[in-house]
């Protein structure tokens, strides 16, 4: 410990410099073995053909939760999802349990 407290200045740069080149030279290594790595497992990606699919042309399906057409009498589609929101949120169901099947704008001259 005492020779390290007694070290010259040029003892200390040629210490830091063996240190950093230690580092860096295991950093470089460490680089060429994840390239070799990822070269390896691209060519094994590209060894093994993919089954190409069938093209088959089908009709979209609905999302999950979805229920279909929903038909708008004189109603802006933004009303209409709100007017779906708020029902939702007083039944306390989500939104896709539900089925809406047609909104109705109800003028005040139609009551």
């Amino acid at each position: 410990m005492n020779e390290l407290i007694n070290m010259s200045v040029g003892d200390a740069g040629m210490t830091a410099i063996l240190g950093y080149l230690v580092v860096f030279s295991g950093l470089v290594l460490l680089m060429f073995v994840v390239m070799l790595v990822g070269k390896v497992m691209t060519s094994k990606a590209k060894a093994e053909p993919v089954p190409a699919a069938p093209a088959v042309e089908k009709t979209p399906e609905p999302a999950p939760g979805a229920a279909g057409e929903l038909k708008l009498y004189d109603t802006d589609p933004r009303d209409a999802a709100m007017i779906m929101a708020i029902v939702a949120d007083a039944l306390g169901k989500p939104i896709n349990e539900l089925r809406f099947i047609s909104i109705k704008e109800v003028k005040d001259d139609e009551v």
